[in-house]
């Protein structure tokens, strides 16, 4: 994921082709130029950690955070979760704003989901994910 990053924002700079997967990074690099310093330098982003404990988000994670809610949105799945989206869009204003949102509840699900605080089928983690983003929404 790093190297594609990286790719997607050297293809940007050089006027590139971009494929659509790609361009979809682009929409989320471009709104994070705190990151662009580090996705121009490959060889910096291929070997610096991030450390939680540090207080340092990792910005490959947060980009394919992005990316999975982009596809979950392209695809509305779980179903209802376009829906859910464009209230919480609509509440805080801001798409990028409720992306954020939603990657909250997207990070807390697949936690809770790791740590085996849900069961172990899809429609249930589909439901605490929805819920979620529904309580941020403000229902």
């Amino acid at each position: 994921m790093r190297q594609f990053f990286c790719a997607a924002w050297r293809k940007h700079g050089d006027g590139s082709v971009l494929t659509p997967l790609e361009a979809t990074a682009l929409k989320w690099i471009a709104v994070h130029p705190e990151y662009h310093a580090l996705l121009a330098d490959e060889a910096r982003a291929l070997t610096e950690e991030f450390a939680v404990e540090r207080g340092q988000t990792n910005p490959f994670l947060h980009l394919s955070m992005h990316l999975a809610l982009e596809e979950q949105l392209s695809i509305d799945q779980p179903p209802g979760i376009v829906a859910a989206f464009r209230r919480l869009a609509a509440r805080s204003g801001d798409e990028h704003g409720a992306a954020h949102e939603a990657m909250q509840c997207l990070g807390e699900i697949v936690w809770s989901a790791q740590r085996g605080a849900l069961p172990p089928d899809a429609a249930a983690i589909n439901a605490a994910y929805l819920d979620c983003l529904q309580r941020r929404a403000g229902r």
